[in-house]
């Protein structure tokens, strides 16, 4: 685990948004057993997917800090897939928050770029973001 730099700032909690698709995180995080709370609920209670649960940890255990902070989010807006991405943004961002070194490592897996893929939107004249409507020759 990488030493922080701070013990006293860690101590105190750090809020953090992160941000995916129309969902978003709101993520306090501070020293403690590991714990993950989701909307009251935990990690696997409220991400039933294993696939979902791996990519909201995915940060912590990137940074070698899993199972030493608490983490507490809320979430609204969108699905359960564009939520456990905003979860993972928020929580890389609020790491980055407690230990500025370990901003490299989460650059480089890219738990800090804000994905800004978002569901294009209807035209008008078309049945959808880019489906026409059938054709009739005659």
């Amino acid at each position: 685990m990488p030493e922080l730099q701070s013990r006293a700032a860690a101590q105190s909690v750090v809020a953090a948004t992160g941000k995916r698709k129309t969902s978003v995180a709101r993520v306090r995080m501070k020293l403690g057993t590991g714990q993950i709370l989701v909307n009251g609920r935990t990690l696997e209670e409220y991400f039933p997917r294993e696939t979902l649960q791996l990519q909201a940890r995915q940060p912590l255990e990137a940074a070698n800090v899993a199972g030493t902070f608490d983490v507490h989010a809320n979430l609204s807006g969108g699905g359960i897939a564009g939520q456990a991405g905003a979860l993972r943004h928020g929580i890389a961002r609020a790491l980055e928050k407690t230990d500025p070194t370990l901003r490299p490592v989460l650059k480089r897996n890219g738990f800090l770029t804000r994905d800004a893929r978002k569901k294009e939107r209807k035209k008008y004249g078309q049945r959808g973001a880019r489906a026409r409507f059938q054709f009739s020759k005659r």
